[in-house]
């Protein structure tokens, strides 16, 4: 065997040991199921209704903060059927507004839909978390990529979520959001 084919086959086994090692341990491991048994239990149809403030960051490929955000949202169910309206203002001056429609099945699954989500996402919410995956189509002012997302919700208590998404472009991670997202009282 040459050398060349040597190295070649091993550069192609290291990137499949690479590649199941993140799916085995790493962000993209984790189920719903895993949160199962945590208190206390988020249900997005309370955890995501009224009016909420979120502040965020979001991690470009070298994991250095690329922006800033804050956003103001307010949520609304009529029973398994709810929209949740987000208005962002990022640091760099850009506004942007999305309107997820959410859907919620009595076993947990969540189906969701906005404008700049390509298809449908699918979820689950299940003890003190809810996962999402969805591919979301950028601005044009941001490139107008499709990105694949998975984002995960966690209650830290009955006021306060912690939002961690990634961003995927052909199975590499582009991006990273962190946000936190509180119920602002009446």
């Amino acid at each position: 065997m040459s050398t060349t084919l040597t190295i070649l086959t091993g550069m192609a086994l290291m990137l499949v040991l690479l590649a199941l090692a993140q799916r085995m341990i790493g962000f993209r491991a984790q189920k719903p199921s895993d949160y199962a048994q945590m208190e206390p239990r988020l249900d997005i149809r309370q955890h995501l209704s009224g009016p909420l403030r979120c502040e965020g960051v979001i991690y470009g490929p070298t994991g250095r903060v690329s922006s800033r955000f804050t956003a103001d949202m307010e949520g609304r169910w009529e029973g398994t059927r709810g929209t949740l309206a987000e208005h962002f203002a990022y640091d760099s001056g850009m506004k942007q507004d999305r309107e997820w429609r959410l859907t919620l099945g009595n076993d947990g699954r969540i189906t969701a839909e906005a404008d700049d989500i390509i298809g449908t996402g699918e979820g689950q919410q299940d003890g003190a978390s809810v996962q999402l995956n969805y591919t979301i189509r950028l601005p044009e002012s941001a490139g107008g990529h499709a990105l694949q997302v998975t984002d995960w919700m966690y209650l830290v208590d009955d006021r306060t979520i912690i939002n961690r998404s990634q961003f995927r472009k052909f199975g590499i991670k582009v991006a990273e959001l962190v946000a936190t997202m509180r119920r602002v009282d009446a």
